[in-house]
């Protein structure tokens, strides 16, 4: 089972989640989620990983299709300090670390209702 499906069936903030896409071969591991949490918003997940690379976006979104914040790692902020790390919080593009969907959930479930 790939970390991602377990830390969102443990999350007291999921409803449910439907795997979308996901891949695991010799030299790649990818995955591609879509989650429903409590308050309706939704979190779309994608990770990707292989021995010496890791790509990830954590898309969270309102009901209405709104942008509430993404955490990613593409590297179309050059700019940014912390690149290629870095959120999107509505036009905003902010500074952060790495970061993993078990801190994407801790961070959520301080705004979210649980399920």
């Amino acid at each position: 089972m790939h970390p991602a499906i377990y830390l969102l069936q443990k999350s007291p903030i999921i409803k449910n989640f439907e795997v979308l896409e996901e891949t695991f071969e010799a030299n790649l591991i990818h995955i591609k989620i879509r989650a429903e949490l409590g308050d309706n918003s939704l979190l779309f997940v994608r990770e990707s990983y292989t021995p010496t690379f890791r790509k990830y976006a954590y898309h969270w979104q309102d009901k209405k299709g709104k942008l509430i914040c993404r955490w990613d790692n593409a590297p179309h902020y050059p700019k940014i300090k912390t690149h290629p790390f870095h959120k999107h919080k509505k036009d905003e593009v902010m500074e952060t670390t790495a970061i993993s969907l078990e801190e994407i959930l801790k961070e959520i479930e301080k705004s979210v209702k649980t399920r």
